[in-house]
């Protein structure tokens, strides 16, 4: 396989969205957790807003039972579209949710087997291209955008690529951590990867974040993976089988990150982006210091 081959143009998303989201029912008892808001924009929106600022032509998303929502937030809302135009109201502020027919593909995940499954549920659309992933519920914020950022080391060292970021040591054994090989800037070669060490034991202080540029091989990978933590097919074991096969590097984000399948991360993410909104900054910060004045 040629350099060449694992440069090929990254033109393909996968969202992996099929989760129940109980830690925050109940909530999202009838809601997927992605359409949770962050101020106006659902959970969603956000990473595939990141995705086509990267490029990204199709968005796949693995689904499962109730969550046609997310689906149609990207749909053509005939009748709300119809009433807004009459009060002439703005249009322009559903522009993001436009996606033409054939750029959004759904596929079911019919078991909950482990997020290795979920993406592997995508192979038929993504066929024999490389592709990104997203996993939504990690709110990357950046200038560029997290996914634009890895496109940019793409194009230079072509092959695998995840996000990364440096995070305090006693922190480590809450995430999957690389092992680091030679480091040029915001790229490092990625040796091994290992899913959440002890502190003493953690090869370094690089956590993977929840976005990723693989090759179609991947699924292949998957195909055969025997289920790994928690009895579910998990994507970091595939890649690690792929490390010394193909090309493997980290990119460290340059932005801040956001854990929303936390409670107290989707608050954090909604203070930090309303304090960072001009619209609404004034009054958000005014009402936070009456808050904490009790």
């Amino acid at each position: 396989m040629t350099i060449d081959t694992l440069r090929k143009p990254v033109r393909k998303a996968v969202f992996p969205v099929a989760g129940l989201g109980t830690r925050f029912l109940p909530a999202t008892k009838a809601i997927p957790k992605e359409m949770l808001p962050i101020i106006d924009r659902p959970l969603i929106q956000y990473a595939v807003d990141e995705a086509r600022e990267a490029g990204i032509e199709q968005l796949i998303f693995v689904t499962g039972r109730g969550k046609t929502a997310i689906v149609e937030h990207f749909d053509y809302a005939f009748e709300l579209e119809t009433t807004m135009q009459e009060r002439q109201k703005d249009l322009e502020i559903l522009e993001p949710t436009r996606i033409r027919p054939g750029n959004l593909v759904a596929v079911r995940q019919q078991v909950p087997m482990g997020l290795g499954h979920a993406i592997w549920c995508a192979r038929a659309i993504v066929g024999d291209e490389p592709f990104a992933i997203f996993l939504p519920d990690e709110l990357m914020i950046g200038t560029p955008g997290c996914m634009k950022q890895m496109i940019e080391a793409y194009e230079e060292v072509g092959g695998n690529l995840i996000s990364v970021l440096e995070v305090p040591r006693e922190e480590v054994s809450s995430y999957g951590v690389i092992a680091p090989g030679a480091r040029r800037g915001a790229l490092t070669e990625v040796l091994g990867l290992v899913e959440k060490p002890s502190v003493e034991a953690a090869p370094s202080n690089l956590i993977i974040s929840g976005r990723y540029i693989l090759q179609p091989q991947v699924m292949r990978t998957l195909e055969s993976q025997d289920k790994g933590s928690g009895g579910e097919i998990q994507l970091t074991d595939a890649m690690a089988r792929m490390i010394g096969q193909q090309p493997f590097h980290a990119v460290t984000f340059q932005g801040r990150r956001f854990d929303c399948g936390s409670k107290v991360g989707f608050v954090e993410a909604t203070i930090t982006l309303a304090l960072a909104r001009p619209d609404m900054a004034d009054d958000v910060r005014t009402m936070l210091q009456r808050v904490l004045a009790g």
